[in-house]
């Protein structure tokens, strides 16, 4: 029970910081996506199903309060969850670049299903402009952010596994 409190207030946590101080931290109208690295983490950390669990509330919070398609973004972080779960087996805390290269790998798959669901069905087909100006801009400030702020999930991971 503690640790579903823990994971739903890191969930609401992210989303708060992603939409009021990311927003005003924002280059170019370009802000970092908290909620692929909390979901990418609690996939790689705990596994398949609390991934595919945590992406469903991160994306249905985006959903509910910014979502022009309702699920979509529910059906997204699902996957993005569920596919890093995979990598629980090898997964190290200590080490980064794991951390650093799915998260990265997520954030483009999240960019990537945004334009196929939001563009292109609407006969948008942008694409290099899409991913040059929004897509890379946003992994890359994804990457910076998730320096500091994977630690800190992986801190209370941790402090949550350690038996009191």
């Amino acid at each position: 029970m503690k640790r579903k409190i823990v994971i739903v207030l890191i969930i609401l946590l992210g989303f708060l910081l992603q939409s009021t101080v990311f927003k005003t931290l924002s280059i170019g109208s370009i802000s970092p996506n908290l909620m692929v690295i909390v979901t990418s983490s609690f996939g790689f950390m705990r596994g398949k199903k609390e991934g595919l669990w945590v992406g469903f509330f991160c994306g249905l919070l985006e959903d509910i309060f910014y979502g022009r398609l309702m699920g979509m973004h529910a059906m997204i972080y699902m996957y993005i969850g569920y596919a890093n779960g995979y990598f629980n087996h090898i997964f190290y805390g200590e080490d980064i670049k794991l951390p650093i290269f799915l998260i990265s790998v997520s954030e483009l798959v999240y960019g990537l299903g945004t334009y196929v669901i939001m563009f292109v069905m609407r006969s948008r087909f942008a694409f290099s402009y899409y991913f040059i100006r929004i897509i890379l801009p946003e992994l890359l400030y994804t990457i910076v952010i998730t320096l500091i702020f994977y630690r800190l999930i992986y801190a209370v991971n941790r402090r949550l596994e350690s038996p009191s």
